[in-house]
């Protein structure tokens, strides 16, 4: 049984009960055995332990986890410390420096945005390694769809960032009127130059939260 020591275990307590969802931990239990997959076991579930159901300021779907060495560890878009920034990661940096005149950190954790109200969630959570999107059809996104479907019923308005054309078919599933969708092209260098990069994604959503009340995410990674 996962646990996840805040209120994400009650919201999602019947999911793991799902038949689907013991599929997926069967192939998986099989395929950590076997392969290397990423990130580790332990932090699978690393942007839900994070980030609390009702914390919840922001939503940043990515695709699936990085797929080299020593990279992922369960939030979207980040590396561990001590890991090198990929690229899109540096395009994200470099919309916030633009956005929002902040200076791109030496690092590329973003535990602290998690820790801030932003959900760092990948719609496939695990992957083999030096094989993107190899566990895409394991069964995860039924899984990530529902968590993206309780975070519509949220009764605080909610920013989505949906960057890409993975993220950006979930659009869908985010349909109260409360919440605030901003959408555009991916942050890798193959796309970044066709709408990421001065979408000021960053200061809409912080302006947004402003007019309802909620207070605006500190994305700022330089400092506690």
């Amino acid at each position: 049984m996962v646990h996840l020591g805040n209120d994400w275990d009650t919201l999602l307590a019947g999911e793991f009960q799902q038949e689907y969802y013991k599929k997926i931990r069967y192939w998986l239990k099989k395929e950590y055995a076997e392969q290397t997959v990423y990130p580790p076991m332990e932090d699978i579930f690393n942007a839900l332990r994070y980030t609390p159901y009702h914390e919840v300021k922001a939503v940043i779907l990515g695709q699936d986890p990085y797929h080299g060495p020593g990279q992922a560890h369960g939030l979207c878009f980040s590396v561990q410390p001590g890991v090198q920034p990929p690229p899109s990661l540096l395009n994200i940096f470099q919309e916030l420096q633009s956005d929002l005149g902040i200076t791109p950190p030496a690092g590329g954790t973003l535990t602290k945005w998690a820790e801030r109200g932003v959900l760092l969630l990948n719609t496939t959570l695990t992957v083999r390694r030096g094989q993107a999107n190899s566990h895409r059809n394991i069964g995860w996104t039924t899984f990530t769809d529902h968590v993206i479907q309780k975070l519509n019923e949220h009764e605080r308005p909610v920013v989505f960032l949906l960057w890409g054309g993975n993220a950006r078919s979930k659009k869908s599933l985010i349909t109260a009127p409360q919440h605030l969708v901003l959408e555009c092209a991916h942050p890798s260098p193959l796309s970044a130059f066709n709408g990421f990069l001065g979408c000021r994604h960053f200061s809409k959503c912080n302006a947004f939260l402003e007019r309802n009340g909620v207070e605006p995410i500190d994305w700022d990674l330089n400092h506690d």
